[in-house]
């Protein structure tokens, strides 16, 4: 490396983390009100800083089960460990100087951050690769208001994406160089890594591996190493990890986290490369090459439906009511073509800008690595179009390319500079999408009492449960996450589609008739009951107004004998007691 490659690395990290640094404050300092009462952006953050608390509290490190969730004795979730470690350290480390309550702020500020960080050093030193110095720095600012995966690393946000997107462009970065081996082990141990995280990013990490064994079978220089890197660290940090990160709830037979079932496909994956790299010593022909790796994978398919069939259905587990009542309406689980029209710009519109971006400096410097990113790109929004979580992704590696359509236009003049940047701003395509498409009318709840305040989940409304004594309670799915970190309370449900039993009875007990909502919480023993202004609204009119139903009964002011409000309602919060009387004529029955 010469001196030249040292400054361009020192400054590449120095103004990351400028940046990065900026941004966590002033969004902090937006956000201060909500993050000093440690109500984070979304409900897998809040689950994630629970689950921190019960490992700093002495639940052991290979027990991910939440305990206070579902059915007795709590729920096994399909998390690992790994994200919890910086988050838990951070925590762990202050508490005895600041107290718990400040290194738990300082933590979910702190993390993001430096992730961000990271994310944005990589995003340079990809840029670097392809495109040299000139668009290496405006690759930065680009990621930098890259959204939607910007919002993966808002402060706050410490559940495992935004590691999960570090990890893949540790993936990206090392495949647009000159193969060789250790670029290969290198992006084989990211890919083990984020494997044991999560699934999340799998489909992309197929992509890495269709990357090496194209270059491979072409004859790419140090793509035999590469591909036998790969495989090596792929193949060894899941042994690694199954060691390491093994939970209690390894055996949970399913295909939605780092589990038995998909170690044993991800490793059987694994050796794939390793057998093509050793194949390919018989024979440097592209023909007998290509041939090799269709056969392979051929075999490869076939073994995996053998070994993990759970994988073809990774949500199979989920009850049909819940899955069509709830996991239909998870807004990053649904596939682009079902979001509404303001959401799948705001999600797609970078990701398209930059595939384009990607295919002209593909066509026009004739460079392969530029077919490199642009593979990642579009498998992004493939991925999009069945979950939009693969948006992330895609928005964050159209960084590169689009900071080269900048560095063209800068070179024609203002205008078309202009024109580059407001087509690489991420941030106004959510913007122009909902000032230029007509907004769908929301029907207002019918009760004030329900509507009364603010957000459900508002440092208030949380701070009124926090208060209840111990007991179970039952809310809506989103709701019960943030109860849970910030009360003693078990909580029935919470949006985690391991809970078949307590999410299934949450829907039933307020979509369903009063008696059969007394009957749901006698079984259950529910001491307390919560909802909010807009609980259900994703459902319908047609769903949330049948007067039925216990839930608009609730709204009409219509509380049923055996329960009674307590607390302010405000925030947009309603609370009721159960009266005890019903448990002791449940159990007479």
């Amino acid at each position: 490396m010469d001196y030249g490659d040292q400054r361009g690395i020192k400054g590449d990290a120095l103004a990351a983390f400028v940046l990065a640094f900026l941004l966590a404050a002033a969004w902090s300092w937006r956000d201060w009100h909500q993050l000093s009462a440690l109500r984070l952006p979304d409900t897998d953050d809040v689950m994630r800083l629970q689950q921190i608390r019960d490992w700093l509290g002495g639940q052991r490190f290979s027990d991910l089960a939440q305990h206070r969730l579902g059915f007795p004795p709590g729920v096994a979730m399909h998390w690992s460990r790994l994200p919890d470690l910086v988050p838990g350290g951070l925590i762990a480390g202050l508490t005895p100087f600041v107290g718990r309550h400040a290194a738990e702020i300082a933590a979910v500020i702190a993390w993001p951050a430096l992730l961000l960080a990271m994310a944005l050093l990589l995003i340079a030193r990809i840029a670097r690769a392809l495109g040299g110095a000139e668009i290496a720095r405006t690759a930065l600012i680009v990621a930098a208001i890259a959204y939607p995966a910007t919002t993966i690393f808002l402060p706050g946000r410490i559940d495992h994406h935004g590691l999960q997107i570090v990890l893949l462009l540790i993936v990206v970065h090392a495949l647009v160089h000159v193969s060789d081996m250790s670029r290969g082990l290198t992006a084989g141990l990211a890919a083990a890594l984020s494997i044991a995280i999560g699934l999340e990013t799998l489909p992309l990490l197929a992509v890495a591996g269709i990357v090496l064994v194209v270059g491979w079978a072409w004859g790419r220089r140090g793509a035999d190493d590469a591909l036998m890197g790969f495989g090596i660290a792929l193949a060894a940090g899941l042994l690694a990890a199954n060691t390491v990160l093994k939970t209690e709830q390894f055996d949970f037979a399913a295909c939605d986290g780092f589990t038995a079932t998909v170690w044993r496909a991800s490793q059987f994956a694994a050796f794939a490369p390793i057998v093509l790299s050793i194949a390919g010593y018989a024979s440097a022909r592209r023909d007998v090459r290509a041939g090799l790796a269709v056969a392979l994978a051929v075999a490869a398919a076939w073994g995996l439906w053998l070994v993990a069939p759970a994988c073809l259905s990774p949500y199979g587990g989920v009850d049909p009511l819940l899955a069509r009542l709830w996991l239909d309406n998870v807004g990053e689980a649904q596939s682009l073509f079902a979001a509404r029209p303001e959401v799948a710009i705001g999600y797609a519109g970078l990701m398209v800008a930059g595939i384009a971006a990607s295919l002209w400096r593909w066509h026009s410097t004739r460079d392969g690595y530029w077919s490199v990113l642009l593979a990642f790109q579009i498998a992004a929004l493939a991925l999009s179009m069945a979950q939009l979580r693969g948006a992330y992704a895609g928005a964050i590696l159209a960084a590169p390319a689009l900071a080269a359509v900048i560095a063209a236009a800068r070179r024609r003049g203002s205008a078309w500079l202009t024109a580059a940047w407001l087509g690489s701003a991420g941030m106004l395509y959510p913007l122009a999408a909902t000032a230029f498409i007509p907004q769908p009318e929301v029907s207002a709840p019918a009760s004030p009492a329900v509507q009364a305040g603010g957000g459900c989940t508002s440092p208030e409304a949380l701070a009124e449960i926090g208060a209840l004594a111990e007991g179970r309670l039952i809310a809506p799915l989103d709701l019960g996450a943030y109860a849970l970190a910030s009360s003693r309370l078990t909580v029935l449900g919470a949006p985690y589609h391991r809970n078949n039993k307590g999410n299934l009875a949450v829907y039933r007990f307020f979509l369903g008739t009063p008696d059969q909502a007394r009957s749901i919480a006698g079984t259950w023993r529910i001491r307390y009951v919560a909802l909010c202004s807009d609980s259900f609204v994703e459902l319908g009119a047609g769903v949330t107004g049948d007067r039925r139903h216990l839930l608009a009964q609730l709204r009409q002011g219509r509380i049923p004998p055996w329960m009674r409000p307590i607390g302010q309602n405000s925030s947009g919060l309603s609370l009721f007691v159960v009266e005890p009387r019903l448990f002791a004529s449940h159990s007479s029955r």
